[in-house]
């Protein structure tokens, strides 16, 4: 390398600030490094620096990662010492050039820099011909002489130096050195050493400063013909009063006069009331304030739409509660008792306590229908509100009337549009409430829910206190785990689960099919699905806990039908079994059956997942290693610790099953769970994993028609789990025989009805000897 490609010369890291070549401009330094750099560049032949930005200013020591790699090679005009240790240096920038190295190890920074010379300046003028250039040179002349006088206080002066030059680069390096764009755009233009590229970049964005000059003089034009519409309507008022008094029509009925006869009118309490004939006050004073004046308005028309003591009275009839409820929903059974009970207790009170019911469970398994048909068999009126994706606070308590826009929450304003205070209000999607910055959203849903504090939950539009004790409310969640723990204590938490197969089939037959008959224009003269079609329907192309992808399933054959019942290819269309497919092309999901033979290291798993139960099959492999335990199939941390509990627990126990001391030592244990692209994870997999690796290490096979769930202890402890009722259909639907559940589940299985349980026959066991006991293959 030669001098040229490699210079050492002091730097100076520069905050907020990026120098261009041909840029004559001055900065202050303060820092020591700083100084010292410029004090030794002026002791140095030519009183070169090289300047670079900061790209994060608010650093104070900068290193080499902190520092754009590009920069510019100044020459140092003057140097004048200010107060407080301050330098002011006036620099003339000469060309870009790239860091190699820095060395920190001096009292100023030293960087080896190499000249960055245009890359497409040789092939633009051997490509372009001096007329194409000559082009470029002019129009982007043109375009700066157009930005230039669009800046009021830019100096002419300088229109005239651009035009002396004639060359391209000399051009496009002088521009971008002498208009006031964003550092960030500078550092751009800096870095681009291909000088086509270049060129076209500068144009662009003076072109994009210029467009958005335009915009800012139009809205500008906007406020300045609205504040002047302003002043006139004000001046027209006026005269329309003046004119009015001098007519005598003193009594025409003013704004003012209609809120205070329906002030007068509104059944609500004292507080209310008082609150109302101040701000009605506010509202005569300020009608010359058309601004201030809208705001009163706005807020005084929402007081008096709110039911402030206008309820509905509570249909008691349980018959017709019952019967309603029959309608709208099959199965369902603990959701439709707590119900009844409410309204037994509501008719024997004459009022009694509003509980909180909250709905928990799957997708798609008529969380919010049941509020909906709650609220039909009291005959109230129904508010529903989506809580999904609420952060602000100010969803739930409103904004105050300070704000821009205020208005009131969410709650508040399901109470207006209900038009009573005792209303069925449905808070869905509880758990997907999240908070940020603007407040805690979950804190502020404790007001509303809490029978100790809603009788006065205070609204930050209204500023008067809203009795929310009358109201029914009704949430739904898919899961509890995002709910804090505060607020789920002030809900009855209801379980709705997944729906059997059985189930299913009524569902479909009796609410979906003929509510896509209706919606698809179809008689059921013209389409019929038989229970067959339903049936796998619901088994090989649906996957779910609920039904909502089932009904989907049944609206695309609806569409189907009517299309081939309008080509006049049928008159009516009956879809079974057999020719299903033809409709919904082939089955999405197969459900994986139990294996046809006893294996060594393979057991069957049960899992619950968001929708319904699975089954897992767990496989172990032994080979000879150092005694490693591998595992794969994308498992969580949960599904880790259980591994490594169970591991422990074979080798605590290994010498009653003739395993040799030294075994683990000498051999790596290999778990997997398929799919591997599916992550896993859950605290129920333990006795599984335990008993597929002591299968794999003992050679003992394991029955193929066993299937089971729970967690284990280091001692050989079974633990209880969750979602029984989904893990038990999966085993029914895989077709095993046989489950081994957790000894404290056995409360739970006496629940499940014998639909679930039919088939299967379900063992108990509270230690691993009893699992090891039922799966393993009895020895002859």
């Amino acid at each position: 390398m030669t001098d040229r490609e490699i210079m050492s010369l002091p730097m100076v890291a520069l905050r907020g600030m990026t120098v261009m070549p041909e840029m004559v401009t001055h900065f202050d330094v303060s820092r020591e490094r700083s100084i010292e750099a410029i004090e030794e560049a002026m002791q140095e032949e030519g009183q070169k620096i090289f300047l670079t930005a900061q790209r994060d200013i608010e650093v104070e020591e900068p290193t080499a990662a902190d520092l754009y790699e590009v920069g510019t090679i100044a020459s140092i005009r003057q140097v004048i010492k200010l107060p407080r240790n301050l330098l002011r240096v006036l620099i003339s920038g000469e060309e870009r050039a790239v860091i190699r190295r820095v060395e920190f190890e001096t009292p100023y920074m030293r960087a080896e820099v190499s000249p960055l010379p245009d890359s497409g300046e040789e092939p633009l003028e051997a490509a372009a011909d001096q007329v194409s250039q000559e082009a470029m040179t002019r129009g982007l002349k043109e375009i700066y002489a157009e930005y230039a006088g669009r800046l009021p206080k830019y100096p002419k002066d300088m229109l005239k130096q651009v035009q002396e030059y004639t060359e391209l680069a000399k051009v496009v390096n002088w521009i971008a050195a002498n208009v006031p764009l964003e550092q960030k755009d500078l550092q751009e233009l800096l870095e681009e050493t291909d000088l086509l590229k270049r060129y076209q970049l500068l144009a662009f964005k003076l072109v994009n400063e210029m467009q958005i000059m335009n915009i800012k003089e139009e809205i500008q034009t906007k406020v300045r013909e609205r504040v002047d519409q302003n002043q006139r309507e004000y001046i027209l008022r006026e005269q329309l009063k003046l004119i009015r008094e001098e007519l005598g029509e003193e009594n025409t009925i003013s704004d003012a006069e209609e809120f205070q006869a329906a002030a007068d009118r509104l059944q609500a309490s004292d507080e209310v009331k008082e609150k109302l004939q101040k701000e009605i006050g506010r509202f005569k004073s300020t009608l010359n304030s058309p601004a201030e004046n809208g705001v009163i308005r706005t807020y005084i028309e929402t007081m008096l739409e709110m039911p402030w003591d206008k309820a509905v009275e509570d249909h008691r009839d349980i018959a017709y509660a019952r019967q309603v409820l029959e309608e709208d929903h099959y199965g369902l059974e603990q959701v439709k008792e707590r119900v009844l009970e409410f309204l037994a207790v509501r008719a024997l009170t004459r009022k009694g306590e509003s509980p909180i019911l909250c709905l928990v469970g799957p997708p798609g398994t008529g969380k919010t229908s049941i509020a909906r048909s709650l609220a039909r068999a009291l005959k109230k009126p129904y508010v529903r509100i989506s809580l999904g994706g609420v952060r602000d606070e100010a969803e739930i308590r409103g904004h105050r009337k300070t704000y821009v826009g205020a208005m009131p929450g969410r709650i508040a304003a399901g109470i207006r549009s209900a038009g009573v205070k005792n209303p069925l209000m449905l808070l869905d999607e509880i758990d997907k409430v999240s908070n940020d910055y603007k407040g805690d959203t979950f804190s502020a849903l404790l007001e509303v829910l809490d029978s100790e504090q809603n009788y006065r939950f205070r609204d930050h539009y209204l500023e008067v206190p809203l009795d929310l004790s009358e109201v029914l409310f009704v949430t739904t969640a898919n899961t509890l785990q995002t709910i804090p723990r505060p607020l789920l204590d002030r809900m009855e938490v209801i379980e709705v689960s997944s729906y059997t197969e059985n189930e299913k089939l009524h569902i479909a037959m009796e609410h979906l099919i003929p509510k896509q008959l209706e919606r698809h224009g179809l008689k059921p003269e013209q389409l019929s699905i038989s229970r067959g079609a339903v049936w796998r329907m619901a088994r090989n192309y649906t996957k779910e806990a609920g039904v909502r992808q089932l009904e989907r399933e049944i609206g695309n054959i609806c569409r189907k039908a009517a299309r081939e019942i309008l080509e006049g290819k049928k008159e009516k269309v009956r879809v079974t079994e057999s020719n299903l497919h033809k409709y919904l092309g082939n089955e999405k999901y197969t459900y994986q059956k139990a294996n046809l033979t006893d294996e060594v290291g393979i057991v069957r798993g049960l899992a619950w997942t968001s929708v319904g139960g699975d089954t897992l099959q767990i496989e172990v492999n032994v080979m000879p290693g150092k005694g490693e335990l591998i595992l794969t199939g994308q498992l969580g941390d949960v599904m880790k610790e259980s591994a490594r509990t169970g591991i422990s627990y074979i080798r605590s126990v290994g010498s009653r099953y003739g395993i040799a001391e030294d075994f683990f030592e000498n051999h790596d244990i290999h778990i997997h769970i398929p799919e591997g692209a599916v992550p896993k994870d859950g605290p129920s997999a333990g006795i599984t994993m335990a008993t597929a690796m002591l299968s794999a290490v003992t050679g003992r096979k394991v029955r193929a028609d066993v299937a089971m769930t729970g967690e284990i202890t280091l001692r050989g402890r079974v633990l209880p789990i969750g979602g029984l009722k989904e893990k038990l259909l999966a085993a029914g639907s895989a077709g095993m025989k046989t489950v081994l559940v957790p000894k404290e589940n056995e409360k739970d299985v006496a629940e499940l009805s014998a639909e679930i349980t039919k088939g299967l026959k379900i063992i108990p066991v509270s230690h691993m000897e009893q699992v090891l006991e039922e799966a393993f293959v009895k020895e002859e």
